[in-house]
């Protein structure tokens, strides 16, 4: 059984999400709270194995109640927040930075299609997240891993980065930009999976975080040094030409926008000027992918168990044999960094 506590301010979120996450036999609601004080009460009391939270409450606001959480009952937790504001989408991803695992929207004002959409998604969600280890901070791994072989010569200049991530992925995607000289002759492309309505937040709260210039791709751009480009929502991106195509097509292992078509299409454009980063997340998507730059000559780099939230993607692309170096999140820029002009 999951045991989720709910933490809102308004008492119809709270209902809506109380039935929604009765659907599932497998979901207990063990308790709720109103404001971010509670919550912090109600995590030490009762032990949930997920909080799902409001970002915006009295009292005590989320990012507060994340930080405090995160030190004394460290466990998974699920921001909501409205799409709405840009606002109150930084104060979501601030969340991520300070340790929740990801951003959904409220369910207000949803209906029909929509509505069985957002409840798809939340019980998948809760499935997902309340198995994640929780990862305090970026850090060594606490267990031995399997020591990389010695990392080969750079054979070629490569001026492409490459991200793909998934779920944990928003805070290891913000690190690798934080840290990566935005001066190095290098154009980033990122792909994250992440809840309809959140790709330009996450991309204005990257562009805030990092020296580099992050937005949303558009159709046509081209790829400029110094500059990340983020998929938008509900869209695959690919590279065609030195430039971005967007493509509204089917989705790729369950993916809209899809890390395998990204990855792709830089195989097939010039694979050798390429250094790909596939970080945590649930599934196969980008594995494949990956296997068929490192093919094709590109650098290919693979978060760890370790550090990953969920080892999913990067398991699959180790097991297809499409890994030239694993590191854990902390390491990953300097990985990338040795394979830049």
């Amino acid at each position: 059984m999951i045991r989720v506590l709910l933490a809102d301010d308004s008492y119809l979120t709270l209902s809506i999400l109380k039935d929604l996450l009765a659907q599932d036999p497998q979901i207990t609601v063990v308790g709720e709270a109103y404001d971010g004080r509670q919550a912090i009460e109600k995590v030490a009391q009762l032990r949930p194995d997920l909080l799902i939270m409001d970002v915006m409450m009295p009292v005590m606001d989320g990012l507060t109640a994340v930080q405090e959480i995160m030190k004394i009952h460290a466990l998974p937790i699920l921001i909501l927040s409205s799409d709405s504001t840009a606002g109150e989408q930084s104060n979501a991803f601030n969340a991520i930075r300070l340790g929740a695992l990801d951003v959904m929207r409220k369910p207000v004002g949803l209906s029909g299609a929509a509505w069985e959409s957002f409840a798809s998604t939340l019980l998948a969600q809760v499935h997902t997240l309340s198995r994640v280890r929780v990862i305090h901070h970026f850090r060594s791994p606490r267990k031995k891993t399997t020591t990389p072989p010695p990392l080969p010569a750079v054979t070629s200049c490569r001026s492409i980065v490459a991200i793909g991530a998934s779920t944990g992925g928003p805070k290891v995607v913000m690190k690798i930009l934080k840290d990566l000289a935005a001066d190095r002759d290098a154009s980033v492309v990122i792909v994250q999976h992440i809840a309809s309505g959140f790709a330009r937040g996450f991309a204005e709260w990257l562009n805030a975080e990092s020296a580099y210039t992050v937005r949303i791709a558009q159709d046509g751009d081209c790829l400029e040094r110094g500059v990340a480009l983020v998929a938008p929502c509900d869209q695959h991106m690919e590279v065609r030409n030195g430039r971005i195509v967007l493509i509204q097509a089917p989705m790729v292992n369950g993916c809209r926008p899809s890390i395998d078509n990204l990855f792709f299409s830089l195989a097939k454009e010039n694979a050798t000027s390429v250094v790909a980063a596939l970080l945590t997340g649930m599934g196969k998507d980008g594995a494949e992918g990956l296997l068929a730059l490192k093919e094709g000559g590109a650098y290919t780099i693979a978060q760890d168990e370790a550090t990953c939230a969920v080892y999913g993607m990067p398991r699959v692309a180790m097991e297809l044999g499409g890994v030239r170096e694993i590191q854990p999140a902390e390491k990953i820029v300097a990985a990338i960094t040795r394979q830049l002009c």
